[in-house]
């Protein structure tokens, strides 16, 4: 198991973890989380090599998917960076990459009834207002979990606020600060049930965020 106690805050900055093998060939992961080797709650960071290829596999309890670089594809379409998908519970795919592509996944995390299947291309989504400053794009919502894009200007301090069910980050861009630290692109974060926290930063930056989804 790794990072499986929710009670615990983690934060890893996830371009300093080195790449393991996959079952696949061509295909990298850095885990982040995981409850059993090849099944389960799983989060990760993974990388298709270009040519590179998954057999077609099922996924019990649903995948999500965010691409973060390059274009990821499988029989249902292409996928270009930026691209949110999530994949119902017993669904199914056989997932490449032609050119190569840098994805940030979950794993067998959806709850009973969250059954909808998502494709979302947030280059030609419209942000909406948030609070401040801030503008914000929903990608999901399902019972207390809501997962969003947020999108904070330069010297954007956000109210201190306690997280119900947790909350997860990765950041896209730029550097996202609160007041135990700085966590540059592509640093993941997991906040437990209650948890606080000041967010802000002195730069522009993107961050995905996910809220209220941790068993309590």
């Amino acid at each position: 198991m790794l990072n499986m106690d929710f009670n615990q805050r983690v934060v890893v900055e996830t371009a300093q973890a080195p790449w393991v093998a996959s079952p696949a060939s061509g295909v990298w992961r850095k885990p982040l989380e995981k409850a059993q080797a090849e099944s389960g709650w799983t989060t990760s960071i993974v990388r298709y090599d270009a040519g590179s290829a998954f057999k077609t596999h099922t996924h019990p309890q649903g995948e999500e998917i965010f691409v973060l670089e390059g274009v990821f594809s499988d029989e249902t379409g292409d996928y270009p960076a930026g691209s949110y998908l999530r994949n119902p519970p017993g669904s199914a795919h056989a997932p490449f990459s032609k050119d190569g592509c840098v994805l940030f996944v979950k794993l067998d995390h959806f709850r009973a009834g969250d059954d909808a299947t998502v494709r979302i291309q947030t280059q030609d989504h419209s942000w909406l207002p948030g609070y401040g400053g801030l503008m914000v794009m929903p990608l999901h919502s399902f019972e207390t979990e809501n997962t969003a894009l947020v999108k904070w200007p330069a010297d954007e301090v956000f109210q201190p606020h306690r997280h119900y069910g947790g909350e997860e980050i990765v950041v896209l861009s730029g550097v996202f600060q609160d007041e135990h630290g700085a966590y540059p692109k592509h640093t993941w974060m997991r906040s437990p049930h209650l948890s606080q926290h000041h967010p802000f930063v002195t730069e522009p930056t993107v961050i995905l965020v996910k809220t209220g989804h941790l068993p309590l």
